[in-house]
């Protein structure tokens, strides 16, 4: 076989062989880890820090290691600690805390947790707790820690969180048990609390009894005035009607009289017309009769004068 076909072959089994190592060296960060690399990854970089995806980790130059982001749960019982009272009091509580994501933060975690174990964590977490759940308690007085307690949870995150962040941790959660004292003093702030609020209670009673019998004699005046306000405008309505009764009937009275007259005055009327154009018939008809007696006379002369004329006639023949 030719000395350049052995070498072919060679060469592409060491190309294959090289890119299936680099394959490996391809590290993918689950969702719920980092990925720590750490040896030659940059000037003035102690480690570099991965949350997702993937990076090609380099031979001989380069290693890698996974943390968890699972989140820890501790358990605080911090007793005697002493308020700003001087008054000791027990502040069991559960702190949840993890390894943050943000770069600055996941960097101390790479620096400071790579190669301890959980529990170990949380021992380290504990300790700072500790001490800070106690500073945060000593700068209270009971009353604030007591009855504000949004505010202490606030003030207990204010000093944790930051002291937690140095080591690559964050708070995650927060949650006071129960707060009590040896001396019984939250005990007594409780009795007095539930006493006034007794006696206020018995006061608003009070004033709501007397709230309502006042309230219920204005309601009975007000009810007899506006019952006396009706009647009286009852009765004022009464007299209107039979005021505005009697004006019509006056007003109807006064135009039937108005009718009659102006009836009577119609027939006067008419009778005078009657009266004058009977005269003015009679007036008429008397013309007439003489004018037709005249024509009676007229004819009559003139049927004489016919006769008288034919008897002429008569005789000259």
């Amino acid at each position: 076989m030719p000395y350049w076909i052995v070498a072919s072959i060679a060469a592409a089994f060491l190309l294959v062989f090289f890119l299936l190592y680099l394959a490996g060296r391809y590290k993918r960060c689950p969702s719920d880890k980092i990925l720590v690399i750490y040896g030659k990854v940059g000037a003035g970089q102690s480690a570099r820090c991965i949350h997702g995806g993937g990076v090609l980790v380099l031979p001989l130059v380069q290693d890698y290691r996974y943390l968890s982001l699972t989140p820890m749960t501790i358990q605080i019982d911090l007793q005697n600690a002493l308020s700003l009272q001087n008054i000791r009091i027990n502040v069991p509580s559960t702190f949840t805390v993890g390894i943050s994501t943000d770069p600055a933060i996941m960097t101390n975690a790479a620096e400071r947790l790579l190669n301890l174990m959980p529990p170990q964590i949380e021992a380290m977490a504990k300790e700072i707790i500790f001490g800070q759940l106690r500073l945060t308690v000593a700068s209270l007085t009971i009353e604030q820690i007591n009855q504000d307690r949004e505010s202490f949870l606030e003030a207990i995150r204010k000093n944790v969180e930051p002291e937690l962040n140095k080591i690559g941790l964050y708070l995650i959660n927060v949650n006071i048990t129960d707060i009590t004292d040896e001396s019984a003093y939250i005990v007594s702030i409780g009795k007095k609390a539930a006493s006034e609020a007794i006696n206020r209670a018995k006061v608003d009673v009070a004033e709501q009894d007397k709230s309502g019998a006042m309230g219920e004699s204005q309601a009975v005046r007000d009810k007899e005035i506006r019952v006396a306000e009706n009647m009286a405008e009852s009765v004022k309505g009464q007299k209107k009607a039979e005021a505005d009764r009697r004006v019509f009937v006056q007003e109807q009275e006064a135009q039937a009289v108005m009718g009659e007259n102006v009836a009577k005055a119609n027939i006067a009327g008419y009778e005078a017309e009657l009266v004058s154009k009977q005269a003015a018939a009679l007036q008429k008809g008397e013309v007439a009769r003489r004018r037709a007696e005249v024509e009676i006379q007229k004819a009559q002369y003139l049927a004489e004068q016919e006769r008288l004329n034919a008897e002429e006639v008569v005789q000259k023949e």
